[in-house]
């Protein structure tokens, strides 16, 4: 059951377009998946993490852990075409691996039946 060939997201145009697709969010991270229009099925991934999260050990840490699960995972359970972006949170730097790896697929198949979480709401309110 494996998908397309998967590759890297290095673009900042291509993080900030997985804004506007599917966000599932998870105690230990929020995964944003944006369905692409691509004939070949191919999958594309991306990490990112703020600098809120720790400093930069922490960090890399997380994202190192984060590649990892996703290279895992996706060839089996991402979207064909789309591109998946995780977005690490406060407490997914400690959290067990097997733990995450459980969260992930469960985020996935949420995002492949369409059910993301609402938007989020911007903290000024609502942009115009």
């Amino acid at each position: 059951m494996l998908r397309g060939a998967l590759s890297i997201i290095a673009k900042r145009a291509d993080f900030l377009a997985a804004n506007r697709g599917i966000r599932v969010a998870r105690p230990g991270f929020v995964l944003l998946v944006n369905p692409r229009d691509r004939a070949d099925g191919s999958l594309r991934f991306g990490v990112t993490v703020t600098k809120k999260i720790g400093n930069a050990v922490v960090r890399n840490r997380m994202k190192r852990r984060f590649r990892a699960l996703l290279r895992e995972i996706l060839p089996h359970s991402g979207l064909a075409g789309a591109d998946h972006v995780m977005i690490g949170r406060e407490g997914g730097v400690e959290r067990d691996f097997a733990l995450l790896r459980s969260e992930l697929v469960q985020a996935l198949s949420r995002a492949a039946a369409g059910k993301g979480d609402p938007p989020r709401r911007h903290p000024r309110g609502p942009r115009k």
